[in-house]
């Protein structure tokens, strides 16, 4: 049966803290690297330094394969030693660069039909008739003998890893864009609309649209365990409320602020498994730039600065983008 608690009344109560999956505040670009007045040929590499593998992360799960991955991260780099004069130094020299990568990818997904992509509404991605949940026990911290060994847990780390990447995918540009900013290279929502020129709300109502998607995708994966859902204990409004607050602390990396003896355990199901897909985003997001795309882009970025030296007036001349060089099997 189900109750009526207010919201506010559920706030105000004390106990225990629900876990999330990362109890820690979202990244903030560091603002140490170049300054604007810094001639471009030692401020790139300084950049690929500091931001290469982390834009090298971004351009494979937005590419959806390496050679494209490795194409947009020369590309960019490119960009950033044309456009350098461009940098006055008022953002941050990261985010000025995951700016550039964010519209060359939108480019590069329009161009192969991304942009038609759709949304599923966000009646399709709320929890309220599904009738699974996730068997979290066999996870660290999801039941009480959870270890996270174990069969139970490598196929839901598997099947999850799985379901992430491809929903991932399936996501329209302007979704998948900020979700990956947001979730896997861990910017705080500010840096992410500073980076993509959009407001902070619009950057939180799409990340937090994607997450959805992304658990739901979870739950339905094959493959994944699951058992039967909890009736709700309370209305749906009041669930609803509690979702939002959920998401909100997820956008800064802080614990549930409702006590986990106050929450039914519906909720409480649906919460530990958005916390799997940020995990799991997290998980997706470990990785190095490989070293021929490291060479390539220093020997791309040396011929430009070279090019850009010996024509007249220093706009003569393009540079040209060197394909990276794939070592055999």
């Amino acid at each position: 049966m189900e109750h009526s608690n207010s919201y506010s009344q559920l706030v105000r109560s004390p106990p225990g803290i629900l876990r999330t999956a990362r109890q820690t505040p979202a990244t903030t670009l560091s603002s140490d690297g170049p300054r604007a007045k810094d001639p471009a040929a030692t401020a790139i590499p300084q950049l690929v330094e500091l931001h290469g593998p982390r834009l090298f992360i971004l351009a494979s799960r937005l590419c959806g394969n390496i050679s494209d991955a490795e194409d947009m991260v020369q590309d960019v780099y490119l960009q950033a030693f044309r456009k350098w004069h461009t940098f006055k130094g008022d953002a941050k020299p990261g985010t000025w660069l995951y700016a550039i990568a964010a519209r060359s990818c939108k480019a590069r997904l329009r161009r192969k039909g991304g942009i038609d992509k759709r949304m599923p509404a966000v009646s399709q991605l709320m929890p309220w008739n599904e009738t699974r949940n996730i068997d979290l026990d066999g996870m660290a911290g999801g039941g009480s003998n959870g270890d996270g060994q174990g069969p139970v847990a490598s196929a839901i780390e598997r099947e999850s890893a799985r379901a992430v990447h491809e929903a991932i995918l399936t996501l329209p540009e302007n979704f998948r864009v900020p979700l990956v900013l947001k979730e896997m290279l861990e910017l705080s929502i500010d840096d992410v609309a500073k980076a993509l020129n959009i407001k902070p709300e619009t950057v939180k109502t799409r990340v937090h649209r994607a997450r959805l998607l992304l658990r739901k995708a979870i739950v339905e994966r094959r493959g994944v365990p699951t058992r039967a859902a909890k009736a709700p204990t309370y209305e749906k409004q009041v669930c609803l409320d509690l979702l939002k607050a959920k998401l909100d602390a997820m956008d800064h990396g802080r614990g549930f602020p409702i006590g986990q003896r106050i929450v039914c355990e519906r909720c409480q199901a649906v919460f530990a498994e958005l916390d799997l897909a940020q995990s799991t985003c997290a998980r997706l997001a470990d990785g190095e730039m490989p070293a021929r795309v490291r060479k390539a882009i220093a020997r791309a970025v040396r011929e430009a600065a070279e090019s850009t030296n010996t024509a007249p007036h220093g706009d003569g001349s393009r540079p040209r983008r060197e394909p990276a060089r794939h070592s055999p099997a």
